[in-house]
């Protein structure tokens, strides 16, 4: 999961922040989302970092750079898990997603940009190859 560091000894726009979040002053704090852990509290840290990975939607897909398989830009589908949003919406390996929501999807990590950035229960269009013939769908995460 990605995090954000401030240096609150730089930032003083950060500490103060830091300061109305937790009601603390010089001890390390840690937000995730709009939790806040103050000190080192590592049970909670990982509690809720595992729950914010529960909450975000997955594809359901493993997916990797198509260029360096079939030569085409775009996100290439590998294993499917069955019953995930990926194989509702008919996915198979070897497809080649190209476009979510109408952004255009040139290797995996565009995917996974797209994916992350919606809700559970968000419908997604999208356009893939199958053997090289454009394909539309749609998929609820």
């Amino acid at each position: 999961m990605a995090f954000q560091e401030y240096d609150v000894g730089v930032d003083r726009e950060a500490a103060m922040r830091m300061v109305r979040l937790s009601g603390q002053q010089g001890v390390p704090v840690i937000t995730v989302g709009d939790q806040v852990v103050v000190g080192f509290d590592r049970r909670r840290l990982e509690e809720l970092l595992a729950q914010k990975a529960q909450d975000k939607p997955r594809l359901g897909a493993a997916v990797a750079d198509a260029a360096a398989r079939v030569q085409v830009d775009g996100a290439y589908v590998g294993r499917v898990k069955s019953d995930s949003p990926a194989a509702r919406a008919g996915l198979k390996p070897g497809d080649v997603i190209v476009e979510l929501n109408r952004q255009p999807v040139r290797n995996a990590a565009d995917a996974e940009r797209v994916i992350g950035s919606m809700q559970r229960g968000d419908r997604v269009r999208l356009m893939y190859l199958r053997h090289g013939r454009v394909t539309q769908g749609e998929l609820v995460l």
